[in-house]
């Protein structure tokens, strides 16, 4: 992963994306408000959460998790939660928010001017959630056979996002729902383009490579708001998808 992903600059800026308030994300009531709150979005629009196990522990594993938003909505689901990122600043900060359900951070407002806040979260205690530093291609092989698996806004930024996908049959458990968001923009600093999922297709590539092992049941468009600093934003609009597991354990 580029190390920009362990820049304070970029650690702010994902703390503010994840835990920000409307106002601090988007301070402009003409910008787009639809791109608010993605992190929640990604697991309440896609969830089937009257699948989900209730007789046994229910089990999910947030891939790509980045500083946690969306692992924490997924414990209010399923009683244990796993999230891994890449990034060591990611998941240190996701860790201090499990301790001290707060974080103190600074984002960008103009220049070299920044400003202050803090990152709150709020969950059931009795709930089993962790944070791990890993490799989305080349997840620990004891890994496996989860309720729900989550990646959001991670196949694009994967170096050869095919391993990632391959390894999902084995980590979503036979009846299992596998949720996931990408806005596809696929960039030779990530993916080098001999391993992009299509281009121009990639949707429908994306639908080849899950087919085998899953089968689509639900699609949505999913637009989010990246703040770089007071005057400047990224807007995407991923695509959201919510797929079943289908046949048997490999």
């Amino acid at each position: 992963m580029d190390n920009t992903y362990e820049s304070n600059k970029l650690l702010g800026e994902y703390l503010l994306f994840h835990y920000g308030s409307d106002d601090q994300l988007m301070p402009w009531s003409d910008g787009p408000q639809n791109g608010l709150r993605f992190p929640v979005r990604t697991v309440r629009e896609l969830i089937d959460h009257s699948s989900l196990p209730s007789s046994t522990t229910s089990r999910a594993f947030d891939v790509g998790c980045s500083v946690g938003r969306s692992t924490f909505e997924i414990a209010s689901f399923c009683d244990e939660v796993a999230g891994c990122d890449l990034s060591h600043s990611f998941i240190s900060a996701a860790r201090s928010l499990v301790d001290n359900k707060e974080l103190p951070y600074e984002y960008l407002e103009e220049g070299d001017s920044y400003q202050k806040a803090v990152a709150k979260v709020e969950y059931d205690p009795t709930k089993e959630i962790s944070f791990f530093v890993a490799d989305a291609c080349s997840l620990p092989t004891e890994l496996k056979e989860f309720d729900l698996v989550h990646a959001a806004n991670l196949i694009c930024r994967l170096p050869d996002p095919s391993l990632f996908l391959n390894r999902l049959p084995q980590l979503v458990k036979p009846g299992g729902q596998l949720l996931l968001a990408t806005p596809f923009t696929w960039l030779n600093e990530y993916t080098p383009r001999e391993n992009w999922i299509g281009s121009g297709d990639s949707e429908q590539k994306l639908v080849e490579c899950l087919k085998p092992y899953f089968e689509l049941e639900k699609k949505v468009e999913l637009p989010f708001v990246i703040r770089e600093h007071r005057r400047k934003f990224q807007y995407s609009v991923s695509i959201g998808t919510r797929w079943r597991r289908i046949g048997s354990a490999v």
